[in-house]
């Protein structure tokens, strides 16, 4: 016996989401022919889009006539539909490790590393501790991580709450190594990782272990007594 899929009916707020997504500066007009609703209801859908944050408008101007709007997808309306990012870099990874030697694959996740650093070199070297460690949670913001530090009696700990690798890494180890370099080139200290959400943690933690040890002695007891 066939089976036959039933597709979800869409929306007359769906049709006109990916209307304007296939059609770029699309009008008040154009969306309306295509849901095939009135302008008025049109509107009302677009003043929602547009109060979450998933739309824009420009205004067009005419030699003639009233000026008119125009409406389009912004970046976080885009992000709103599905990419195949992962698997595409699933794949490509699958073939370097069939192709390449292993020493091979690490030279080039180090060589990834080191073009971040290169894009940011001399921005944080000269920096103290702790504003490294508030330049590291930036640049690994950037990078797709969410993240944050604290200051415990046995170091400095970083805590990443989301990655933006966890299902590549699942299959690929080796992108792990990714940030946890970036901590170390940019801290320029040594980085312990004592949990990951790959083993499933619900976070992945690091250890920045000599960093108590180096402040002053003096600073590191009234650390210790402060949180004693």
């Amino acid at each position: 016996m066939n089976t036959v899929a039933i597709k979800k009916k869409r929306t007359t707020r769906d049709i006109i989401f990916h209307s304007i997504k296939a059609s770029p500066q699309s009008t008040v007009e154009e969306l309306a022919e295509v849901a095939d609703v009135s302008p008025v209801t049109v509107r009302h859908h677009l003043n929602a889009l547009l109060a979450e944050g998933v739309i824009e408008t420009a205004t067009v101007r005419r030699k003639v006539g009233r000026p008119y709007y125009v409406y389009s997808l912004n970046e976080r309306g885009q992000e709103l539909f599905p990419k195949r990012y992962v698997r595409l870099t699933s794949r490509l990874l699958d073939e370097m490790k069939d192709r390449l030697p292993e020493a091979v694959i690490n030279d080039i996740f180090d060589g990834v590393v080191e073009t971040v650093l290169e894009e940011h070199r001399g921005e944080f070297e000269h920096l103290p501790l702790d504003a490294r460690l508030d330049y590291l949670v930036a640049l690994l913001a950037e990078e797709g991580f969410l993240s944050a530090w604290e200051m415990t009696a046995d170091g400095y700990r970083l805590v990443e709450y989301s990655c933006p690798y966890l299902s590549i890494g699942s299959t690929h180890a080796e992108v792990c190594t990714f940030d946890r370099k970036l901590m170390q080139s940019v801290l320029q200290l040594p980085v312990q990782q004592n949990s990951c959400m790959l083993q499933g943690a619900s976070c992945c933690q690091f250890i920045v272990e000599s960093a108590i040890a180096d402040e002053p002695s003096y600073q590191k007891d009234n650390y210790l007594e402060r949180i004693g």
